[in-house]
């Protein structure tokens, strides 16, 4: 509990603040409920912040929870669950693989995205952290966490008159948030140094308990240290390239300094995206201060470490100048037991030394390495071919994990109370198997209709609460109300596209033909309306010129109020998006949408997607379950590609989305279209959950890191599993062939059908 402000509730519900302070409520709805009801208006005015909310909430109305039989009742019920979740022994992975429940494994990412009220997340990749977090907890796994506690956070959106996307940034207020400092043994807040070019930075940290998960934050806001490096943690993604690598130079380093001040030893270093490598190189370091040589220090860390790679163009990937590289590590390579070229090497490749390339130093310095795809798979074996030039591509060591969705997170209540009332009462518990999921095809249509009708009411509702609050609070214009939803019909066929706003997203793709698209619009008997909504990056001048293209257009009267841009994309307005839209749209140029999880997360809701058949789409499209774009992906000219998608997008919404959509019967339900959202559910529900994602990870990676882990203790070698993935990367100074990657691909119950 945050030492700094303890709320403390009458004993009988004394145990409330104890709730509070671990996020394990953001994923269950009783628990939430629980403190929804002790006042409404203040849970939804502090952002469904627990922590917040007992800090203002009116002594009385605790007093009366606390002789209230019903609230009592709840109570007892959600803290019942809440420890027997937290000293639980019987989990999965307890159950499955007992002999490994001490082996720790760490975690490294640079965004975790928990709930709104902890903003320390940017987008997809904090989404998927944060997801994989609650399903470690629910399953068991021994995960403990490290990223950054950014006080600012990511920056909130606002768009201007004109449609211009505008930045501002919100101190978090550390005290009524669910975190607390993290303390010595003799009570003093733990700091923890880091080498930066030729001075060190100061590191507190914080942990942020996430049922069993804990997260271990670190934030540079120390005394100790100069003003630029005080505000090296202040936000995320901000800055030039210097303070970026200096943020990841913390991350990567001090991250394990920190796990070694608190005695964890993990046996499994996981690292999410190449934006944690340099976690490899100290880890490095410590082996060769301990008396190793390079190569054998590399090798081990090698042995028990995972790199996930979620990057599948090029241009995505982390990379910073030798001059920088240079001015930071000219102290640290020598600890290395390596010479400047050799240090330098170990992020560069074939194609382009010029730079460090983030992600090369982490396929280099980890033996487990995936994609995020299938699809993403085979685009990394292309990328990095040249790192293991004496194989064939498809025998590059790089496999795939899909990503999926932690559903108790994103399904919404009422779906959760259909799915136990009809599935099974212990649903949650069995959700990633498929057997499960055939009762869907036997819930009454009439059920399910109510239910997406509920739901698209409650999403027009939020829209057009946030345009009046900003028409009456702000004193935008009528016509920027326009264009923030105030007319959108909840009678109206819905298309959701929230994504972040960057050139190969194609946002505006659905803009191609400005005539065509009116008319769906406006017609009088089948109309059609559109949500758009996502950030530019604060430097992405061209994907704010994405917004500003679709803001004006949403404010232009010839499209009659139907096409809305929800300002301030966070993961409470993404809830509704896609709990309560009726399609969920997704065109992004082929090959460069490595998965996407944000049509996973509409899919469990029963909302059909819409999409290329790239990411996890090209797994998941079967037919029968949404719509699929059969892009060219050999298409050289992308002016040409986009004209054809277009093309195809629209015969697809004139042709079949949108009759189908309104063909209902007397009673007004359309029972064509429910035969596609039950397909919607029943085949993509039990396959791009995070449940099934964690087990992947744990059977396919972490099992042959934890067994190199136990080998080197015991000072041997783990010998190849897969022999014809034992290649070494190119450039690797001084460094043998690598171990294999000891994994398979997916099973056939997840191959691409019906493309």
């Amino acid at each position: 509990m945050n030492s700094l402000s303890t709320p403390k509730p009458p004993k009988r519900i004394g145990e409330l603040s104890e709730l509070a302070y671990n996020l394990w409520w953001s994923w269950h709805i009783d628990a939430r409920q629980l403190f929804k009801v002790l006042d409404r208006p203040l849970w939804k005015a502090t952002g469904h912040n627990p922590v917040k909310l007992l800090q203002q909430i009116a002594p009385y109305r605790l007093v009366a929870a606390a002789g209230d039989p019903i609230f009592l009742k709840n109570y007892d019920s959600v803290i019942s669950d809440f420890k027997a979740d937290m000293s639980a022994t019987s989990t999965w992975f307890n159950t499955e693989y007992p002999h490994l429940a001490q082996h720790t494994i760490a975690y490294f990412s640079l965004e975790f995205a928990i709930h709104y009220s902890l903003p320390l997340y940017a987008g997809g990749l904090g989404i998927l952290a944060g997801d994989y977090c609650k399903e470690a907890s629910d399953l068991g796994l021994p995960i403990v966490g490290v990223g950054f506690m950014y006080p600012q956070g990511y920056f909130h959106q606002y768009i201007s008159a004109d449609g211009w996307q505008e930045e501002a940034y919100e101190q978090l207020g550390f005290t009524e948030a669910p975190i607390h400092p993290v303390l010595t043994a003799q009570g003093q807040a733990m700091h923890i140094e880091v080498p930066l070019d030729a001075r060190s930075v100061h590191v507190a940290v914080w942990q942020v308990n996430v049922g069993r998960v804990k997260l271990y934050l670190l934030d540079t806001n120390v005394e100790d240290n100069l003003p630029s490096d005080r505000g090296l943690s202040a936000r995320l993604y901000a800055g030039d390239r210097e303070m970026r690598l200096h943020q990841e130079i913390v991350l990567g380093i001090g991250g394990v300094r920190v796990l070694r001040a608190l005695g964890i030893e993990p046996a499994v270093w996981h690292a999410n995206e190449g934006h944690t490598a340099f976690m490899m190189l100290e880890r490095t370091r410590e082996l060769v201060e301990k008396g190793l040589d390079f190569t054998e220090a590399a090798n081990k860390v090698r042995d028990t470490t995972v790199f996930t790679t979620h990057t599948p163009v090029p241009a995505g990937n982390d990379v910073f100048s030798l001059e920088l590289m240079e001015r930071c590590f000219h102290r640290y390579w020598g600890t290395l037991g390596l010479d400047r070229d050799a240090f330098l090497k170990l992020g560069m490749q074939d194609s382009d030394n010029t730079v460090f390339n983030m992600t090369v130093l982490g396929l280099r310095m980890a033996n487990q390495r995936n994609g995020v795809s299938q699809l993403h798979r085979e685009v990394c074996h292309r990328m990095w071919h040249s790192l293991w030039p004496d194989a064939t591509e498809e025998d590059v060591p790089i496999t795939s994990v899909t990503n999926g969705i932690h559903v108790p997170t994103w399904v919404a209540p009422q779906m959760a109370r259909l799915y136990e009332r009809h599935l099974s009462h212990d649903w949650l518990k069995r959700h990633d198997d498929p057997a499960l999921w055939e009762h869907v095809l036997a819930i009454p249509d009439e059920e399910i209709w109510a239910v997406r009708r509920w739901l698209k009411y409650k999403l027009i509702g939020a829209v057009q609460d946030r345009a009046r609050k900003r028409w009456s609070e702000d004193n935008v214009a009528p016509v920027q109300a326009l264009a923030m939803g105030a007319l959108l019909d909840t009678e109206t066929l819905t298309l959701g596209f929230s994504r972040r706003f960057t050139d190969y997203k194609r946002a505006a793709l659905i803009l191609y033909d400005v005539s065509r698209l009116k008319r769906m619009l406006r017609s009088k008997l089948q109309p059609v309306q559109i949500i758009f909504s996502g950030k530019a990056h604060p430097n992405d001048e061209h994907g704010k010129q994405l917004i500003q293209e679709i803001y004006t257009v949403a404010k232009d009267p010839e499209f009659g109020g139907r096409i809305a841009f929800i300002e301030d994309y966070d993961m409470h307005m993404a809830r509704y998006l896609v709990q309560g839209t009726d399609v969920w749209l997704n065109t992004p140029r082929p090959l460069q949408e490595a998965s996407g999880t944000s049509g996973q997360k509409a899919a469990i809701n029963g909302v059909p997607h819409l999409s290329v058949l790239d990411g996890w789409w090209y797994e998941g499209y079967n037919g029968t379950n949404g719509w699929a774009i059969h892009n060219d992906v050999e298409a050289i000219d992308p002016a040409d590609q986009d004209k054809a998608d277009a093309e195809e997008l629209y015969s697809l919404l004139e042709n079949k989305i949108i009759p189908l959509y309104y063909e209902r019967d007397i009673n007004g339900v359309p029972h064509g279209w429910i035969r596609i959202i039950k397909e919607t559910i029943r085949s993509n529900a039990p396959l791009f959950s995070a449940r099934r994602m964690a087990k992947e990870y744990t059977e396919q990676m972490y099992l042959a890191a934890v067994q190199s882990s136990q080998l080197m203790q015991m000072g041997e070698r783990q010998s190849p599993a897969i022999p014809n993935t034992s290649y070494s990367p190119s450039q690797a100074p001084e460094t043998p062939a690598s171990s294999p990657a000891s994994v398979s691909t997916h099973s056939t119950s997840r191959t691409k059908k019906g493309a």
